[in-house]
């Protein structure tokens, strides 16, 4: 390091650092302005959803043919984690859940392999089988949501305006996947009635394939006319409604009209799978996602435009309405961090101009925007964005990257004021200090490893506050010894005045202090020892958390009916809901889901399963406050008005989404036992007066018609089990017959059985079969009917039938904290089950578990890289030990802060307490470091201490203020306001440990004695 000195280097060459600083100001300034902007850090969803239907097997049948076969085959897959399946009648439902440890760029590239799997086993499955769906984009995005509304126009006419826009919308060069919802498919009915086909005589199957044979499309044939060809077309095929009641049917030696046996009516699907309503009018909704890497502000503003030009072009009648608007929560979001971080600016720029001067402060504010510029010059070129954890980390990483600055401008102001001239003292900080505070800067870096390391999905989503933070940590390094002595030399004077040698009141204070620690050193190692085994007990009384609530200012109300509810019933339901919406001036607007959920319209939205029994309301308020205002009034309308319904209102998750915080699984063999133990489960969560919104994921059994066949009777009658299921499932749900085209669409021309018939399981009875024969007989005449009930729906955990019982939580007590409390409940019942059953904890406290486990994984490798520095600057077993002996007392000043302002610990907070392990360090390094540098000048040992420490006093609290006091306006926002407490609290009080506490322990080590008694041995040890 002294062969060749970086600053005098610079010092040298003046004119090409200005112009290094010019270029990476205007680089900083360009690269900000394009770096692409979000809401969050994008994180891979480790999740494929494989859909698989079987029509007409029974729930048991489904489960033990179907979704068994698909979760065997799937734990072949080397990279699974588990697997959740949902079954129901003729149904299955599979999500492929990844493991954490697999990174989300190979993500992708497993999803063509699981489908591959499912391919090898079709041939495995009943010949009924109907075959797989995939979606394997579980994670899109879509940013900007509209709903068009209409007055006087068909369904038909609304879709085809909103294809009309959506083409528009694809033409941005931005623009990623646009997808319509909420559409209700145009059908046309033949509901025959069977009474009718009776006394005609008629056989349904038959009418049906005289319409099936007209509609075709076969080939005619091609004359070849010598030096012409002539296509020969066959028309005929059905052109409308009205095409149909025209059709004459000729079965037997009879002719008659179709319309004789059959109603035709032109409608939409009945019942339909999905709604979409906005302000409680029926919708269309297009969803609007955005390409990969873009900014979204500037994809929005775009969007904005074209939105504006097709509205305009759009039928009067045709209202558009913009129900998510991401690229708005973004700029507002980024707006929000960047007066954040000019507030932080402001309070290290007061920090070093009060302790500094005006001119030595003013050296070290360049420093800042040359390091942001070069971060950002950086962080653009290597893909990431601003979004909520990258600008938390510029704004952590502010307070700490002046800290090489303001040393090395301190050091040079120590020199200016001895006498030395400005050349020399800008270059003594190579020198003298340079390698230590590398030393001290790559500490602090490794403090934040197990950010960047670890392989969960929460690490995942603050991964770039590591590569942040250790980007600018060592861009501030260059800056400190490469541009901060040119810029010094510039602004400051050539010679400073010495400082009185009367010290102030708070240095004399400070040094009676210093004394006392290192005169009783035993007393003083004693008490923070117990300060730090007091603070390990009073961490029991810190609220453990995972992520906190979002503070966007949407309400999210999820409803789930019986699980044998009609989509009806749910509409209804959350119509009555609305009414509570309307007129509330907390209340925006608010868009309607039945049937299933929200598109996913951010990264950290938790999908709900799509069913008839279930919806969601997404409610935008316009702040915070009436957020909360209206969350409150909204658990007291459900709670009083929606007996018998799940209405849970909930905000949305920051970080990795988990659902109802609480929950817990049981799980075994039999679907019966664990469906009643999930009973007893849930009376023990629901027994803790904090909990509210207990409910069961499925449990209710549903109501089933069994229709047992007579078999010998059937046969009589040349009828079979197949003729009698095929009839029922044409009168009840309909079977397409044909399709009619109609521009760009098919249609459905689907037969079933008429309103009276359909309505009513009665009618069972009544019911008319048609036999080979041509005769007509009632069902009642070979079946008997008998009413029983059946489970509408299994879920799986890895094969094995699981329950789970979810509860919110009625107070501000944290998951982990009502956990602990029904510990003993769970553990008796766990205790009590047979073999093969068991119930364990999930919802938050699992998820922070899985989260939490990769960090201490890495804890090691963080360890291991911090002894590893320590040792090559210190060279000496002893002086390591010191210095490491600071970093775990940082704990006390954390536990405080948590205490006092009543934060709880969560992910980030955790995160952040990992990191002050580098930053206290850091300040241990420089302050041995400078005993070393002392003892080597021939002070005596005792006096060398005494005189480094408070020398060095000085500089690390200035860095501590800056580091603290930089943190303050994060400190208000909910995601990093326990980690910046925690952060402040252990800065603080390690800071004062440092300064105080290693000094005694350093004498204590060495077995020093003040000068004129008798000494212990006075050397460094090896």
């Amino acid at each position: 390091m002294k062969s060749f000195n970086l600053s005098d280097w610079a010092l040298g060459h003046r004119s090409f650092i200005w112009y290094l600083m010019i270029v990476s100001l205007i680089a900083g300034t360009m690269s900000y302005l394009a770096i692409g902007r979000e809401e969050d850090p994008s994180f891979a969803i480790k999740t494929m959803v494989i859909s698989a239907a079987m029509p007409g097997a029974s729930i048991e049948d489904m489960r033990e043919q179907v979704t068994d076969r698909i979760e065997k085959k799937l734990e072949e897959l080397d990279t699974l984690d588990y697997t959740r399946s949902i079954t129901r009648p003729g149904v299955s439902i599979v999500y492929v859940n990844l493991k954490n440890s697999v990174k989300g760029k190979a993500v992708g590239a497993t999803w063509p392999l699981v489908r591959n799997m499912m391919g090898d086993i079709r041939s495995e499955m009943p010949q009924e089988f109907a075959g797989f769906q995939f979606n394997d984009n579980f994670g899109d995005v879509f940013g900007n949501m509209y709903a068009f509304t209409s007055d006087g126009f068909s369904p038909r006419e609304l879709r085809d305006a909103v294809e009309t826009v959506k083409r528009a919308v694809q033409t941005l060069p931005d623009a990623g996947k646009v997808e319509i919802f909420g559409t209700q498919d145009e059908v046309v009915f033949l509901e025959f009635s069977t009474a009718r086909l009776a006394a005609l005589g008629v056989n349904q199957q038959a009418v049906q394939a005289t319409l099936q044979a007209q509609n075709a499309i076969l080939p005619s044939g091609v004359i070849d006319a010598g030096p012409e060809r002539m296509l020969v077309r066959v028309g005929g095929q059905f052109q409308g409604t009205q095409s149909l009641e025209d059709v004459n049917l000729h079965i037997g030696d009879r002719f008659f009209r179709l319309t004789d046996v059959a109603d035709i009516r032109r409608g939409y699907q009945d019942p339909p799978t999905e709604l979409f309503q906005h302000n409680g009018q029926p919708a269309i909704g297009l969803s609007v996602g955005m390409r990969e890497g873009a900014n979204i502000v500037t994809f929005g503003a775009a969007l904005e435009q074209v939105m504006d030009r097709v509205q305009g072009d759009l039928p009067i009648g045709i209202q558009v309405h913009q129900v998510s608007n991401q690229p708005e929560v973004v700029q507002e979001s980024v707006s929000h961090f960047i007066r954040a971080l000019v507030e932080a600016v402001v309070i290290v720029l007061a920090v070093s101009f009060i302790s500094l001067g005006l001119r030595a402060g003013l050296v070290v504010t360049l420093t800042i925007p040359l390091v942001l510029a070069i971060t950002f010059v950086i962080m653009h070129y290597a893909g990431f964005t601003l979004q909520r954890i990258s600008l938390g980390a510029l704004i952590i990483a502010l307070g700490l990257l002046v800290d090489d600055a303001m040393i090395a401008i301190e050091t040079m102001i120590t020199r200016l004021e001895i006498g030395e001239n400005l050349t020399k003292s800008a270059s003594y900080a190579w020198t003298s200090i340079a390698f230590p505070m590398l030393s001290g800067t790559l500490v602090t870096v490794a403090g934040f490893i197990p950010i960047g390391l670890n392989s969960s999905s929460a690490g995942e989503y603050t991964f770039s506050l590591f590569v942040v933070i250790a980007v600018s940590l060592l861009i501030s390094w260059i800056v400190a010894v490469l541009f901060a002595p040119l810029i010094g030399v510039t602004l400051l004077p050539k010679t400073l005045p010495h400082h009185s040698t009367e010290p102030g009141r708070m240095r004399r204070g400070f040094r009676a202090l210093l004394r006392g620690a290192m005169r009783f050193r035993w007393l003083t190692i004693g008490i923070t020892l117990g300060l730090f085994g007091l603070s390990l007990y009073a961490m029991r009384f810190v609220e453990q958390q995972f992520f906190p609530e979002t503070d966007r200012h949407e309400i999210l109300v999820d409803f789930s009916l019986p699980q044998n509810a009609s989509i009806a019933a749910t509409q209804a339901e959350m119509t009555r809901f609305e009414t509570y919406l309307k007129d509330d001036e907390d209340v925006l607007f608010w868009s309607s889901y039945i049937g299933s959920g929200a598109p996913r319209f951010v990264l950290t939205y938790e999908e709900i399963d799509a069913a008839p029994n279930n919806g969601q309301i997404v409610i935008q308020t316009p702040d915070v406050a009436a957020r909360n205002r209206l969350r409150a009034h909204l658990n007291a309308v459900a709670e009083a008005d929606f007996p018998g319904t799940d209405v849970y209102v909930k905000l949305l998750d920051i970080g990795p989404p988990v659902g109802r915080p609480l929950q817990y699984r049981i799980s075994g063999p039999d679907v019966n036992t664990v469906r009643d133990y999930g009973r007893t489960l849930a009376g023990i969560v629901d027994s803790d007066p904090r909990t509210t919104h207990v409910v069961m994921d499925w449990n209710e059994p549903a109501r089933v018609v069994r229709v047992d066949i007579v078999q010998d009777k059937a046969r009589q009658m040349g009828l079979t089990a197949s003729d009698i299921a095929s009839g029922l499932n044409t009168v009840f749900a309909g079977s397409t017959v044909t399709q009619l085209r109609d521009d760009t669409y098919l249609i459905d021309i689907i037969a079933r059985g008429s309103d009276a018939d359909r309505s009513s399981p009665e009618a069972l009875e009544g019911l008319q079969l048609n036999t080979a024969s041509g005769t007509t007989i009632p069902l009642s005449s070979v079946a008997v009917f008998r009413y029983d009930t059946e489970q509408p729906q299994i879920i799986q955990r890895d094969r094995v039938p699981t329950l789970t019982v979810k509860a919110a939580i009625a107070n501000d007590d944290q998951p982990a904290t009502v956990v602990a409390s029904l510990a003993g409940g769970i553990e008796a019942l766990n205790d009590s089950l047979p073999a093969g059953y068991r119930v364990v904890v999930g919802g938050t406290v699992e998820t922070s578990a899985e989260s939490q486990g990769p960090i201490a994984d890495v804890v090691p490798l963080m360890l291991l890289i911090m002894v590893t520095l320590v040792m090559i600057q210190m060279q000496s077993f002893r002086l390591s030990f010191i210095v490491l002996c600071a970093a775990p007392f940082g704990l006390i000043g954390v536990v405080a802060a948590l205490l006092l302002s009543g934060a709880p610990l969560g992910f980030v907070a955790i995160l952040g307490v990992l990191a002050l392990v580098g930053i206290l360090t850091r300040n241990s390094i420089i302050l041995v470091h400078e005993i070393e540098v002392v003892r080597a000048a021939g002070r005596h040992a005792w006096d060398a201490v005494f005189e480094a420490s408070d020398s060095r006093a000085r500089p690390i609290l200035l860095t501590a203020a800056a580091a603290s006091l930089a943190l303050i306006p994060i400190s208000r926002q909910l995601f990093w306001g326990p980690m910046a407490y925690a952060m402040m609290g252990g800065i603080i009080v390690g800071t004062l440990v440092t300064l105080v506490f290693i000094p005694a322990l350093y004498v204590a080590v060495f077995r020093l004695s003040p000068p004129g008694k008798t000494d212990g041995p006075d050397k460094a040890a090896d």
